[in-house]
């Protein structure tokens, strides 16, 4: 089984409590995933997000709906926190978060392992198309929580509740 490795950090001025509160609300992945990914989280909210947490999502591959389950393995605020996915797309994935404090926010690390089902036409699929598209996952994440943080939006959407 061949294993990749995806590393993405991102850098947000904003206060640590602020990112890692966002990030740790399971129902905000909608937010930051593309729509045309079809993501939506079936685990009821509010999700405690806790070590041992267990989190159901839908997600399209190729346009048809696949049941994502994912484990936290770790959960360590407001530094870090794992997940592993149970069932879904696909052999293996680990997905680590970290979040640093620094003079300018916060530095978000994101460090994913990941294998590919279905032997050769799996490392072809992941050459040809999948490594590219969770790059474009992460660079729109990236665009996305940079219009969160910068507008404030989470703020406000805690203080007009």
């Amino acid at each position: 089984m061949k294993i990749y490795e995806l590393n993405v950090s991102h850098q947000v001025n904003a206060p640590i409590e602020e990112v890692f509160d966002f990030f740790s609300k399971p129902e905000n992945l909608s937010k930051i995933t593309p729509s045309k990914m079809g993501f939506i989280v079936l685990t009821p909210s509010p999700i405690k997000m806790q070590r041992g947490a267990l989190i159901e999502y839908t997600i399209r591959v190729f346009g048809f709906p696949l049941r994502w389950r994912t484990l936290i393995t770790a959960y360590e605020p407001p530094k870090k926190f794992v997940d592993e996915q149970l069932k879904g797309p696909y052999s293996f994935w680990h997905h680590t978060h970290t979040f640093k404090p620094n003079k300018d926010g916060v530095l978000i690390s994101d460090v994913i392992k990941y294998s590919i089902p279905l032997g050769v036409l799996g490392r072809a699929l992941h050459y040809l198309w999948i490594r590219n598209d969770l790059n474009r996952v992460f660079k729109y994440r990236k665009e996305v929580i940079d219009k969160i943080f910068t507008n404030n939006e989470v703020k406000k959407s805690k203080e007009y509740k």
